[in-house]
């Protein structure tokens, strides 16, 4: 393996987790960090993981991403509502080859990073896991931990060098033959499971699981953004397809064994932040309303997260 030079954008639980396992592989690993820069500057970056325990003693860390220059390789694992920045915080770190991987949540934010640079260089990924920040300079890896990993263009070429960059790191890692589908799969988990988090309260994934009602408008909820995510692939052209019935059972099985896992979005909102709505439902929101795919209820969901995000 090539070892790299790495820069992390977007210093938060999946940006650390992540970024600390890279380093552990040998890379070369920048962060960019802000709300623990002082506490990581003195006591190390901590993760706890039952794939084992790390701690970088002396991790390399910058207030800002002109300080660390330009790079093989950025990870950008900023939350959608940073979207904005995502241009002026990346471009002192992109050079005439460098590749970017937007590991982030939602649709459609592969496009704007294409629309800012070289569309070949851009990689998408989904992270299956339950990670959560714990104090200053600690993030605590629950369980799972996958990543799958497409090319925007869905080049196998360009993707089997995203795919090499992890050989070494303790992270499982996927190829996905079509990124759109990858999206939209993630979205399939994401949208039911995180927006009724809120909508119901604050609450953890094991209420929706043992709950009768929520659990039937988890199943309802996870069944139109999936149809939604095939009338997209069918309208972009693409061959691949989901296979709703084995995800639907799989998704399920896997939430049964997290026990009360709070989802970022829900953290964001029992925090008083704003939440990453439009990115992860108000896209694909409006995609299935364009291709006239009946969605009630993620229309209803929607509008009450909206809501609930107004002024946030």
């Amino acid at each position: 393996m090539e070892l790299k030079r790495i820069a992390v954008i977007g210093s938060g639980a999946l940006g650390t987790y992540y970024g600390a396992r890279l380093a552990a592989a040998g890379h070369d690993v920048h962060f960019l960090m802000r709300r623990d820069y002082h506490a990581v500057k003195s006591g190390g970056l901590h993760i706890t993981s039952p794939e084992g325990d790390l701690t970088l003693e002396h991790p390399k860390i910058y207030k800002t991403s002109a300080e660390i220059g330009p790079v093989d390789w950025v990870i950008c694992a900023l939350k959608s509502t940073s979207i904005d920045e995502g241009q002026k915080l990346l471009a002192p770190c992109v050079a005439e080859n460098t590749r970017i991987l937007v590991l982030m949540n939602g649709l459609g934010l592969e496009e704007r990073f294409a629309g800012w640079f070289d569309a070949q260089r851009i990689f998408g990924g989904m992270a299956f896991t339950c990670i959560n920040r714990g104090n200053p300079g600690h993030t605590h890896h629950l369980a799972y931990g996958p990543i799958t990993i497409g090319h925007f263009q869905d080049n196998k070429a360009e993707l089997a060098k995203a795919i090499e960059l992890w050989s070494q790191s303790k992270v499982s890692v996927f190829e996905s033959s079509c990124l759109l589908q990858s999206r939209w799969e993630k979205l399939g988990w994401n949208i039911p499971f995180s927006g009724l988090a809120v909508a119901a309260g604050g609450i953890t994934t094991d209420r929706i699981m043992e709950d009768e009602g929520l659990n039937s408008a988890a199943h309802r909820l996870m069944g139109e953004v999936l149809a939604s995510g095939n009338a997209d692939l069918e309208h972009h052209s693409q061959r691949a397809r989901i296979d709703s019935d084995i995800l639907v059972d799989l998704f399920f099985k896997s939430t049964s064994t997290m026990g009360p896992y709070r989802p970022s979005t829900m953290i964001d909102f029992v925090e008083g932040k704003a939440m990453e709505i439009e990115a992860i439902f108000g896209e694909p929101l409006r995609r299935a309303q364009t291709l006239g795919v009946p969605v009630p209820q993620l229309t209803l969901l929607t509008t009450l997260l909206r809501a609930l995000n107004h002024g946030r």
